[in-house]
């Protein structure tokens, strides 16, 4: 039986693309920069992607990818400013930033109350956490597993650790990993992570239909209304 959901903050609580969009655009107009196209953020999707996979897989870390992330961008881009300073303006907007995913304020009231609900995302603390505010969800979760404070990314064991020795003190001391599930869009980070942890494991495709990485998690959904049919 289930006692405890982890929930994935980025793309899968609150929306990462949509804010990364209203970034670019407008931080491209304040720094007189190539006016902002849609075929732009592809070209920041598969940089960041692989980049988080690199933090993931322990070959790189969260300061290292601030150091490079839009450089490598803008490279990409033809674009020819500096990425350390459009870094610092990213992170500072991304602060306040709380773009709900379509039904995740829907699917916290449903699951609160019948499951311990925890936040589990890679991370600055802060931001993170000012996120969960700002969008008036931080209230919903009994814990808030963030990777900077946690001191170990997910998918890493160490991480998942830290989490269960948390809530074995705060009420579940007899807690296996069998009694959970994380929710999350990143099938690296969420379904791999949980799923060698031996959690039970649910990929949100964010509306896209599966491309067989469905045989990799318990549950697929395209939209997060669709947990409400398993949990």
């Amino acid at each position: 039986m289930i006692k405890i959901v982890f929930l994935d903050i980025d793309d899968t609580l609150l929306s990462f693309s949509g804010y990364v969009k209203e970034a670019m655009r407008d931080g491209f107009a304040l720094y007189g920069l190539p006016p902002y196209e849609e075929s732009m953020f592809p070209v920041f999707e598969r940089i960041n992607d692989g980049l988080w996979r690199q933090i993931e897989e322990g070959m790189l870390t969260l300061e290292e990818l601030l150091k490079i992330r839009w450089n490598t961008v803008f490279a990409s881009l033809g674009i020819s400013f500096d990425g350390v300073v459009f870094e610092d303006y990213f992170r500072k907007k991304l602060f306040s930033s709380a773009v709900p995913v379509p039904g995740s304020k829907e699917l916290l009231e449903y699951l609160h109350g019948r499951y311990a609900l925890c936040a589990a995302s890679n991370g600055p603390y802060g931001q993170q956490i000012n996120r969960l505010k700002v969008g008036g969800i931080d209230g919903y979760f009994r814990h808030v597993f963030i990777s900077s404070e946690v001191g170990a990314q997910k998918p890493g064991k160490a991480f998942f650790d830290y989490c269960f020795e948390k809530l074995r003190e705060d009420g579940f001391p007899n807690l296996v990993p069998e009694e959970t599930i994380i929710i999350g869009d990143s099938v690296t980070a969420d379904i791999r992570g949980g799923r060698a942890y031996g959690m039970q494991t649910c990929l949100y495709t964010r509306g896209a239909s599966p491309d067989g990485k469905e045989n990799e998690a318990d549950h697929v959904v395209t939209s997060l209304e669709e947990i409400k049919h398993f949990l």
